[in-house]
């Protein structure tokens, strides 16, 4: 017999293949590729001299899956390994062969997210004055852009942010993000400026008192709307002769990789996007005010 038929025998794979076939009600292709799965499991474990179901823990699950990842296998296959692997596991308790389930918190891992396309810092440039300065809204479309690109604002927190978030004079933005969880965000030389003219010149000709106190208003007065936001980014990257798909979220997504590409603390470009999970690094790191302005300043092209 040779020692991968014995590996196998011994984690009773045969019965397994039965359960899926027989009570589990499977197709044949399932099965085909569950046992497939097993296989490359039971070999694993053989070579780490884990020889038996009863002798697998949890730590050793784990090392096995972050082994895949690091062969390259796809997230799709690393999932159904993992959905195999929890299966067996589930059978081996429902016979009385263990008394624990080490996969019970093997985590599946994440679907993978495509990344918008990202701006270079020269076509940002272009960007940035594409708004031609004869049309009657070009420092609203300038104020959206620089703010957008500038402080990393989702188009939810842009089209949100109204007048008493803006803290000009001391060079920041109060952001209300997911969760209405607040944070201040640098803004530089180029956002103020921009932002300053749009507020001065163009708002006191649109607000016709049903603005909501927002800082972008539509041609009508109103809040401008995400769908608005998007329009004006999509209308402004066409002037700039752009091929790219760019959207409101192209402008978050290249501050935060231009902030990056010259150098600033991942932690900090983190506390200036407000990403979900900052709870838990905050827990272990404080930055400061101070720091996150010196940041910007120094790292992001329009600081």
């Amino acid at each position: 017999m040779s020692r991968r038929r014995a590996d196998e025998r011994a984690f009773q794979l045969d019965q397994f293949a039965d359960y899926l076939t027989l009570e589990a009600g499977h197709s044949g292709n399932t099965v085909v590729s569950y046992l497939r799965d097993l296989g490359r499991l039971v070999g694993w474990l053989a070579a780490h001299q884990i020889q038996a179901p009863a002798a697998v823990t949890p730590k050793g699950l784990r090392a096995f899956i972050f082994a895949l990842k690091d062969l390259g296998l796809s997230p799709a296959t690393i999932r159904r390994q993992v959905s195999a692997t929890r299966t067996y596991f589930r059978f081996q308790l429902a016979e009385g062969r263990l008394e624990a389930d080490p996969s019970e918190r093997l985590e599946v891992p994440r679907r993978g997210r495509r990344l918008p396309d990202t701006l270079s810092v020269a076509e940002m440039e272009r960007l940035m004055i594409a708004p031609e300065a004869d049309e009657p809204l070009a420092w609203r479309d300038r104020a959206l852009l620089e703010l957008g690109y500038g402080a990393g604002l989702r188009a939810s927190e842009l089209c949100g942010l109204t007048l008493q978030q803006l803290h000009l004079s001391n060079g920041l933005v109060q952001v209300v993000g997911k969760g209405s969880k607040e944070r201040l965000v640098p803004i530089g030389r180029s956002v103020i400026g921009a932002v300053s003219l749009y507020l001065h010149q163009v708002r006191p000709g649109l607000d016709r008192g049903r603005s909501g106190d927002r800082v972008l208003l539509n041609a009508r007065g109103g809040p401008l709307s995400r769908v608005g936001a998007w329009g004006i980014v999509r209308r402004c990257a066409r002037h700039a002769g752009i091929r790219k798909r760019v959207t409101t979220h192209t402008l978050r997504h290249s501050f935060a990789t231009h902030l990056l590409e010259g150098g600033a603390d991942l932690r900090a470009v983190q506390e200036m996007l407000g990403h979900a999970d900052l709870s838990t690094t905050q827990i272990y790191t404080h930055v400061d005010r101070e720091y996150l302005r010196s940041v910007h300043r120094k790292f992001h092209p329009r600081g």
